[in-house]
């Protein structure tokens, strides 16, 4: 597997999502949220202003765009008219900064809150993190306390398991859902020793694609950690993976180019590249 290039020349992408023909995605560090088409034709969706950073992406059942605020604890929201709002206010429960969220078909999303600040000193905290839902009406709870640095969120095919990435860890964490939406059973989901997991995609058959940008590598992984699949990018720092195209079977990978050391003072650069794999999205 040999990822080909796709979009370049931007400033830490993050948090893809794909939606409506196209990959929604966060360029943190140039505030705005952009779109590719398979084809590599790009638009900005939205420019926030300076108080702002976009991270995790997500979409309301009509079709409203979500984005977790890095920079201060809110989630915006995108309506039709092109303003941006505020859904939820997360500042009396969120310990550090936003970062990745996975929005379920009825509308509630999950935040992970870092329970760090990860601009000015990013070394994740063990136990500080939690996973917040907000309900489409923007009100939020807790429903996954003492998280480490949570990341990269997925909903399973089957929309019965909840799986988050830790970094820290070296793991993912699986949960139940019920049908309210509340989280139980948690578990490690797979360890991922010594990868270090960022971003991550689930596909039809529950398999999860990891970035892991301290090897440098992105994997296919089964609940329990069995490995099926490996993508080697030697040059550069896989961080965050999304499978979608027209079929499901494009694995679209953001990496960043420079070193890691640029991401923390803001300077880093980003690019999007795409490979073909066998299992496809959900549906």
């Amino acid at each position: 597997m040999t990822p080909e290039l796709l979009l370049d020349g931007l400033r830490f992408a993050e948090c893809p999502r794909w939606h409506d023909g196209k990959l929604w995605f966060s360029d943190i560090y140039a505030r705005r949220v952009v779109t590719v088409t398979p084809a590599g034709e790009s638009d900005v969706v939205v420019q926030l202003g300076d108080d702002d950073l976009p991270a995790g992406l997500g979409f309301l059942p009509d079709g409203r765009l979500l984005i977790a605020n890095l920079a201060r604890p809110v989630v915006l929201r995108l309506d039709a008219d092109g303003s941006v709002s505020t859904h939820a206010d997360l500042s009396g429960i969120a310990v550090g900064p936003l970062n990745d969220m996975v929005v379920d078909p009825a509308g509630r999303a999950y935040v992970g809150a870092s329970g760090v600040d990860e601009l000015s000193a990013p070394r994740p905290l063990v136990g500080t993190g939690s996973i917040i839902r907000v309900d489409p009406d923007g009100s939020a709870r807790i429903v996954a306390p003492e998280m480490d640095s949570p990341n990269g969120p997925v909903i399973t095919a089957d929309g019965k398991q909840y799986v988050v990435a830790s970094l820290p860890a070296r793991e993912l964490t699986g949960f139940d859902i019920a049908a309210d939406g509340s989280l139980s059973g948690r578990r490690v989901w797979a360890d991922l020793q010594p990868a270090a997991p960022d971003g991550i995609t689930v596909d039809a058959e529950n398999g999860v694609w990891i970035c892991a940008p301290l090897q440098r590598e992105c994997r296919r992984v089964l609940e329990g950690g069995e490995v099926t699949d490996v993508i080697a990018l030697p040059d550069r720092l896989p961080i965050a993976p999304c499978l979608g195209g027209d079929d499901g079977r494009t694995l679209f990978i953001l990496s960043v180019t420079t070193d890691a050391s640029t991401i923390a003072d803001m300077t880093c650069e980003s690019v999007i590249e795409s490979v073909r794999v066998d299992v496809p999205a959900p549906r």
